[in-house]
């Protein structure tokens, strides 16, 4: 073990009785989360900033082991802005946009993943998940100071799932024994084998693939450039694939394609690691092994994601392959999105129904990830020869032809979900408006005179944005609507206004899009936000 990896082993968050434990009647609470992962740590966030008392159980005392989860995309980083942990990630990371796709030994092309300025945010950074837990750690624990309503319990293992009526009662096992609380809600964010999934006798459904791929992660000081690497069919794997990434604290993450009938725990001993490393990297670099482990691909999904009082998110309501970096970034999309729509369900501002939304907007957010991981692991092992040739062909032309590069298939990089034909949506008022903003989609960032437009519309709740005119503050339900208004021009006009001379949005407080009008009309705003919290 690495003096890298020790400074993990000391518990962060260590057991400690409750007064829960010796309760005389069933304590209950309103939001239990299942699991202190970063998706599980992500929807304590986001419902403690809300002032909803929230309760996060987790088998474990400590951020995890090994850098797991390493590529965070813009929107997800925008998304962390919000829950108060976005510039830690930055600082620590490493900050890319630029890409590199070999066949063999040569270089087919290269890609920028954010070819436009005006981004508070990079395309991507890389970080190790345990740093990212850290963060999100450190940020729950602040709350807590500031006197929000959260608690973080380790070595607590959720044992038993009874729903019951409006309400959930839950078993938690602990070293000085077990014992058993109720809450009004349950997020089940514990993880692709997630124990409540199964205590629920509940499954997944999709597609497992027949490869293993094995992460290794190196420490060395390397001349490569902060950049995405792919190989297909490199000299040092041959007939399979390989991936390089810079993470922090010179650790370098290397994926090398292994194939399907392999001896999983075999491929993982040193003996057998540090060849094929040495093969890739050369045996003039000196490296040190920090992590390593085998993986199988899989696009599979919950077939719902809200069961009553129970909800899924994270890698517990779906899984995908690796490449791509749809694995967390997607789950924090998934808090993004509920959690909004909890609060005002327990706020009584909004019906219970408003959470169906959530499983049809991250449904439909889980298929599209599945159907680009799924087109990415086809490209990536062929499965026919006449494929392979395909594959090959498209490869040899990449390398001349701009208009074969859409073609190839390295992992289509984690994007954000437009949520096309949400039962949120207001019709689309806005004609000559762009595309990129229509109702559904999340908000692109833009500079504005104090900064990022995403700045100015963070507040934890609906906003009525004008743009070149006078919006107000509209109050619908029960929920209010404040007015922020902009003057548009460069990329903000481009981004939002299109052919349009002026407009008027409503953004939900995930920051997407709810509706958009060519003025200013006090009722149809109404009525949007209306629709929008499902009143």
């Amino acid at each position: 073990m690495t003096q890298h990896q020790k400074i993990f082993e000391v518990p962060l968050y260590p057991y400690a009785r409750s007064a829960d434990q010796d309760a005389a009647d069933t304590p209950r609470h309103k939001v239990i989360v299942g699991g202190a992962g970063p998706i599980g740590m992500a929807a304590a966030i986001e419902l403690a900033q809300k002032g909803v008392e929230v309760l996060v159980l987790d088998d474990n005392d400590k951020v995890s082991f090994g850098s797991r989860a390493i590529c965070f995309a813009k929107r997800p980083l925008e998304i962390l802005d919000r829950l108060g942990c976005g510039q830690p990630m930055v600082d620590k990371g490493i900050v890319w946009n630029l890409g590199k796709v070999f066949f063999n030994e040569r270089k087919v092309y290269d890609f920028n993943l954010l070819p436009e300025d005006g981004h508070r945010r990079p395309a991507f950074i890389n970080l190790q998940q345990y740093y990212f837990e850290e963060y999100l750690l450190n940020r729950l624990n602040a709350l807590r100071v500031e006197g929000a309503p959260v608690e973080l319990r380790g070595r607590n293992r959720v044992t038993a799932v009874k729903p019951r009526g409006e309400g959930v009662r839950v078993t938690v096992e602990t070293p000085e024994g077990p014992y058993e609380i109720e809450a009004d809600w349950l997020i089940a964010c514990d993880g692709a084998a997630s124990p409540v999934r199964g205590m629920m006798e509940l499954d997944f459904v999709g597609r497992v693939f027949q490869d293993n791929f094995l992460i290794a992660d190196v420490i060395m000081d390397a001349e490569f450039p902060t950049e995405r690497w792919f190989w297909f069919d490199p000299p040092f794997n041959r007939g399979q694939s390989a991936l390089l990434h810079k993470q922090p604290d010179n650790v370098w993450r290397i994926d090398l394609q292994l194939g399907w009938d392999i001896d999983r725990e075999a491929e993982k001993r040193p003996e057998n690691v540090i060849p094929r490393l040495k093969a890739m990297l050369g045996e003039d670099v000196n490296f040190e092994l920090e992590w390593v482990s085998v993986y199988t691909f899989q696009c599979r999904r919950m077939e719902k994601f809200r069961h009553g009082r129970v909800i899924f998110a994270g890698d517990a309501a779906h899984q995908v392959s690796r490449f791509g970096a749809r694995g967390a970034n997607s789950g924090l999309q998934d808090t993004d999105n509920l959690g909004w729509k909890l609060a005002l369900v327990i706020d009584g501002k909004a019906p219970e129904t408003l959470l169906d939304s959530y499983d049809a907007e991250r449904v439909h957010g889980a298929d599209e990830n599945i159907l680009n991981s799924s087109r990415s692991t086809d490209f990536i092992k062929p499965k026919s020869e006449i494929s392979r040739v395909f594959r090959d062909a498209v490869l040899d032309l990449a390398e001349h032809y701009e208009f074969t590069r859409p073609l190839v298939n390295s992992g289509r990089l984690s994007v954000p979900c437009t949520y096309d034909g949400s039962p949120l949506n207001t019709p689309d008022a806005l004609p000559l408006g762009p595309v990129r903003s229509r109702p559904g989609s999340p908000c692109s960032d833009a500079p504005v005179e104090d900064g990022f437009v995403l700045d100015q519309l963070r507040c934890g709740g609906f906003v009525v944005l004008g743009l070149n005119c006078t919006a107000e503050a509209v109050e619908a339900a029960g929920v209010t609507a404040r007015a922020l208004n902009l003057h548009a021009t460069g990329a903000l006009a481009e981004r939002y206004l299109g052919e349009a001379p002026q407009a008027v949005y409503l953004i939900r407080p995930d920051q997407h899009v709810a509706a958009r009008w060519p003025g200013f009309d006090a009722e149809a705003v109404a009525a949007a936000i209306r629709q929008a919290t499902g009143n």
